[in-house]
């Protein structure tokens, strides 16, 4: 078949996307807004056209035959070359209006973001601003997130990254739990008390080990891999836990144990695709969030420390 001469549908090639990086009808509904009976028809008008079959329908979802992995590399090309237009189309207006999405943790998006986001949507009413609250890591590549929060820096070459600053991690307890269980006045006496941790993901279990304490998952009383329940879970009582020392000293719920634990302070970067960053309405929301976080992350009574870029 003559593909130059019978081009298919660019929504077409959309759709296939979508469908491929879902692996269902259902999950490219979801994310693209259209209907499943839309995409079905998408997916099958570009297999008549092109000739070949593209997916393999099976009782999980669809998955890509050979002929459509070799589809897929010069698809997101295509969809690549269209945003690219787009976002220098959009840096040429210099308009401060439209949608600006941002990534961040379930725990930073709760926590730390919403003052900041309500200011910056203030001072701008053209803007609309979408918050992600995620523990997966977005995919900036495919605009996923316009701008993300990151608690390491990230590497791949085509993002522009800004240290913001550290937050700093405390040991904390709810007075309902220590009021029960005793108030450690030691390292030895806190071993002794229970402990929330995560499940699948092995943070918490990695930092106690860097202290000299081997945890398994099953050693910990309670267990959830989100950060919001898990909080959640120590407030309640389920046992001692960490959390950001600025959000958990202000909980009347809680303690902090000072027992001369050391803990790593979690760096915050602000990262976005370079070619995104460039738009004016992103760089408004990234250089007023650079300062809105930066202004919540200082320490009080310290004027000089200011975020540095990466």
């Amino acid at each position: 078949m003559d593909i130059v001469s019978d081009r298919p549908d660019w929504s077409l090639i959309q759709s296939f996307l979508a469908v491929a990086e879902a692996g269902s009808l259902s999950g490219a509904a979801q994310a693209t807004g259209h209907s499943q009976p839309t995409l079905g028809r998408h997916v099958r008008s570009l297999e008549a056209r092109l000739g070949v079959e593209l997916f393999r329908r099976h009782p999980r979802g669809l998955s890509l035959t050979p002929a459509g992995q070799d589809l897929l590399e010069p698809a997101r090309a295509m969809q690549a070359g269209m945003r690219d237009i787009a976002l220098r189309a959009e840096a040429q207006a210099g308009t401060l209006s439209g949608t600006v999405r941002i990534a961040a943790s379930e725990f930073v998006a709760h926590h730390l973001l919403p003052p900041v986001l309500a200011a910056i949507a203030a001072g701008a009413p053209g803007l609309s601003l979408v918050l992600m609250p995620s523990d997966e890591t977005e995919n900036l590549s495919f605009r996923e997130a316009d701008i993300a929060l990151r608690m390491y820096r990230p590497r791949q070459l085509d993002l522009v990254t800004r240290h913001l600053g550290d937050i700093g991690i405390g040991v904390f307890a709810a007075r309902s739990y220590l009021d029960r269980a005793g108030r450690p006045r030691d390292l030895d006496a806190l071993r002794a008390h229970a402990f929330v941790g995560y499940d699948r993901n092995p943070l918490i279990r990695q930092g106690m080990a860097a202290m000299g304490w081997d945890m398994a998952p099953e050693d910990f009383a309670l267990r959830t891999d989100t950060q919001t329940a898990y909080w959640e879970l120590v407030r309640a009582g389920g046992g001692v836990g960490f959390c950001q020392a600025a959000v958990a000293r202000t909980d009347p719920l809680v303690e902090e144990l000072r027992l001369g634990i050391e803990i790593a302070p979690l760096p915050v970067w602000l990262t976005a695709q370079e070619n995104v960053r460039r738009i004016p309405r992103v760089a408004h929301v990234w250089e007023r969030l650079a300062q809105g976080i930066a202004d919540r992350l200082r320490p009080p009574g310290n004027i000089d420390r200011a975020a540095s870029p990466g």
